[in-house]
């Protein structure tokens, strides 16, 4: 759980986008299996700019 806190704060500061559209997209990705923070960030990051 952690983990996913720190990506999705990590994800709005370096975005300034909606925390709910972060949190979603790192639930989805933690779900998948990835449970590094660094990971979780670089992903959601990757998933944030293609939507």
């Amino acid at each position: 759980m952690e983990a996913q806190k720190t990506a999705v704060d990590a994800i709005v500061v370096l975005t300034g986008c909606d925390r709910d559209a972060a949190a979603a997209t790192v639930r989805r990705m933690y779900l998948a299996g990835v449970r590094d923070p660094k990971r979780l960030t670089f992903k959601g990051l990757q998933e944030l700019a293609r939507g």
